[in-house]
């Protein structure tokens, strides 16, 4: 493993057998004697490395295969193929140093027992993992802190929101201090406000402790204020591994020209200047070339009545729909 790479996935490869068989009673009965299998892909030939402190969003629609890549990181799966090793270690061996290494938060699961306060699992954590119980103590004050839920671990699990338990969920899987976070889903269900600060929190343990984050998420906000580099896989397979921006330039260089307008204007005057995205009485929102911004700004400010003017690149739903819809030009990634 090169000395700058802290994770490293070469040539990953990932195979199920499925039993596959018609609907029906005859059907089931034939099944009970003699079974046809299918051979699914989850992944092929994956490959990427991921630095110390680094933060990488992994993306790709459903079914693309990134929570088993996850699981193969964690040691929770073995690999069909290839080689994977995560701060040198080889994960699927479970080395209790590896286990003391990483953390596995997934949005959809808990580790917090139902009728138990938080409090009850983290001091199981730190039996498990060994923490001294100073160490223990002060990491539960300052993840606490971060978190802002004071006395909720101190409550039953079972009478906490969704997002006070996803907060306990990650003092939980921190306990131990990770240098590698493998976060599948972390704002999933949360509202706007939860999962901005879930997002403040993931970026400050990020810089404090230089953990490693590898984050699955199809809120495209999560990406965008934590993840300057991307990899993106398609069917198993690696689509684009690079800079955020460097995608949405490649996929859609056109900007977006937003307009807020002292009164409604036709939308002609509006398709004069570039294509029209969206058209309200008090704002308008258009699609312009780069090569072309310069002058539809300028034309913008003599012809329409602007109160404000905002240039930003296409958002990164649009980038994602586009490029699972058509692949990118030869030699991305």
């Amino acid at each position: 493993m090169p000395p700058e790479s802290f994770i490293d996935v070469r040539d990953l490869s990932k195979s199920y057998r499925v039993h596959k068989r018609p609907p029906g009673l005859g059907a089931a009965l034939r099944s009970v004697l003699r079974r046809k299998y299918e051979l699914v892909r989850a992944v092929e030939k994956l490959s990427f490395q991921i630095a110390p402190g680094e933060r990488v969003g992994f993306l790709g629609p459903n079914g693309a295969g990134k929570t088993t890549t996850l699981k193969v990181l964690a040691g929770l799966l073995y690999p069909t193929a290839g080689e994977v090793r995560v701060g040198g270690h080889v994960p699927q061996t479970r080395d209790p140093r590896f286990l003391q290494l990483i953390t596995l938060v997934m949005g959809q699961k808990q580790q917090l027992l139902w009728d138990l306060p938080p409090a009850e699992t983290y001091a199981m954590n730190r039996a498990i993992y060994d923490v001294p119980r100073a160490q223990a103590d002060e990491t539960v004050r300052t993840l606490v802190t971060l978190l802002e839920i004071g006395d909720l671990i101190h409550k039953p699990t079972r009478q906490l929101s969704l997002g006070e338990r996803m907060k306990c969920e990650l003092v939980a899987a921190l306990l131990h201090r990770p240098r590698v976070l493998f976060l599948d889903e972390p704002t999933i269900g949360l509202d706007v406000s939860m999962q901005a600060k879930m997002r403040d929190f993931i970026r400050d343990y990020n810089e404090r402790y230089g953990a490693a984050v590898l984050l699955t998420s199809h809120y495209m906000d999560d990406v965008v204020a934590l993840c300057p580099r991307v990899v993106v896989i398609d069917h198993g397979h690696l689509v684009y591994d690079g800079d955020l921006r460097e995608l949405a330039r490649r996929i859609r260089p056109d900007k977006r020209l937003t307009v807020r307008l002292a009164r409604p204007v036709e939308r002609a005057d509006l398709e004069r200047l570039g294509t029209v995205v969206a058209a309200e009485p008090a704002q308008a929102v258009l699609s312009v070339p780069p090569e072309r911004l310069q002058a539809v700004v300028r034309d913008a400010l003599a012809v329409l009545p602007i109160v404000d003017l905002t240039i930003e690149e296409a958002p990164l739903e649009e980038v994602m729909r586009e490029l699972f819809g058509a692949r990118l030009p030869a030699g991305a990634g």
